[in-house]
Formats: structure tokens, C-alpha cells, sequence
């Protein structure tokens, strides 16, 4: 009589591992300019809708251009925070990406392949204002370098990779 291997109910799945680190010698991918182009789109739609709900329970409004005298400082600060936590937050998360980040398979890593810490995403965050600032040539950057990293990533010592 041959024995039946284990007919009890199947184990689940291991949980995903989100290490930077893929297995085995194949090489690490990096995240090009257009599907980082992709990714902030998204992130910046979503962090968008949030601003716009959290401006309009506090009853503030965009500035009018037609009537500079009631314009609000609070409006530009209030999306400062938001958009520097949103970022910051999540790209120093377990996950280490934002939503834009993981719907098109990216992850922001440290030099050396492991997860950032808040204050260096806190870095990467303020270091995207001086890539913007300079023609966006800083941006631009990330589809002419070898691991593909734009002046932010420099400055910030990170990595935006390939998860899949």
C-alpha cells in the first residue's frame, strides 16, 4: 500500500518579500525615466484628490489670479507638507515606494540595496526642489546615467529599482 503524501489542506503562500535584493546573480534592474515619469503622475493625482479634500474641509481655496489681495500662504504650505509626508512616508515605508512607485514594480533603496530611512527620504524629497529648479535638468539626468539616478538620488545617496 503506497502512502499518500500529505492530502491535508494546502499551506498558503509565503508573503511577499519586498527585499532589494532580487535571488540569485541576475542583475538589478533600475528605474527608467519614463516609467518614473508614469509613477509620479499617478502619485500625484492621488496626493491631488487628498489635497484638494483635506483644502476643502478646512475651506481654503486656490489662489485666483485675477485677485492677488486674497491670496493665502497657507494654501502652498499646507501642500508642501503634504506632498513632502506622502513621499517621505511611504518611500521610507517597508513597502519603500509610493503607490506610483509600486504599481509600476519600483522601489526606493538605499546605495547598498536597503530601505531609507525617513530623514533620507526626508533629503530626496527637498533635493527633487533643486532637480526642478535647474531647467529640470536634474530629472532629465535619470535617462542618461548608468544606474539610472537622477540629481535628487545623487544628493540623497538612493536608488530607485525594479521589483518585477
Amino acid at each position: 500500500m503506497a502512502s499518500v503524501p500529505n492530502s491535508g489542506p494546502a499551506a498558503p503562500p509565503p508573503p511577499p518579500v519586498w527585499d532589494a535584493t532580487p535571488p540569485g546573480t541576475a542583475p538589478v534592474g533600475y528605474g527608467g525615466f519614463w516609467i518614473r515619469v508614469v509613477a509620479y503622475i499617478i502619485d500625484a493625482i492621488l496626493v491631488s484628490l487628498v489635497l484638494g479634500v483635506i483644502m476643502s474641509v478646512f475651506g481654503l481655496k486656490y489662489m485666483n489670479l485675477d485677485d492677488l489681495s486674497d491670496y493665502d500662504p497657507t494654501v502652498n504650505l499646507l501642500s508642501i507638507l503634504v506632498f513632502w509626508l506622502y513621499f517621505a512616508l511611504l518611500e521610507s515605508s517597508e513597502r519603500g515606494a509610493t503607490v506610483g512607485k509600486m504599481a509600476m514594480g519600483l522601489r526606493v533603496v538605499s546605495n547598498d540595496g536597503r530601505r531609507i530611512s525617513f530623514l533620507n527620504a526626508t533629503g530626496r524629497y527637498f533635493a527633487k526642489i533643486l532637480s526642478g529648479m535647474i531647467f529640470c535638468i536634474g530629472y532629465i539626468m535619470v535617462a542618461f546615467t548608468d544606474r539610472k539616478r537622477g540629481l535628487h538620488d545623487m544628493i540623497a545617496n538612493t536608488l530607485v529599482i525594479k521589483t518585477r
